[in-house]
């Protein structure tokens, strides 16, 4: 078992900052989602200064779930299309490999 090489990263969401672990590999990567979730939190606030940060922070963890759970359900229909494409080629390539060769 290897060790952990979690290191602390500060990031700042709101004006506040805050330090979390990850691994040296995963910094951009966090860094990114702080961005992302940073902008959510202002867009939902908007000039209401005095919005209670709990309230913003679970508004925009809702809004981030519901665009996760979209971009899930949209990869599963292509999936099951490709799925279902992928049959469709299987099935006439079968057909043309047992017709007998003229």
């Amino acid at each position: 078992m290897t060790k952990s090489t979690s290191e602390p990263v500060s990031i700042r969401i709101l004006d506040r900052e805050y330090t979390v672990g990850c691994e040296p590999d995963e910094r951009d990567s966090l860094t990114a989602a702080a961005k992302l979730l940073d902008a959510k939190m202002r867009e939902i606030r908007g000039s209401n200064r005095m919005a209670a940060l709990d309230r913003v922070a679970v508004l925009a963890a809702l809004n981030l779930a519901h665009e996760l759970q979209q971009l899930r359900n949209d990869s599963d229909s292509r999936d099951r299309e490709l799925k279902r494409t992928l049959g469709d080629l299987h099935r006439k390539l079968d057909g043309l490999l047992e017709q007998p060769a003229r």
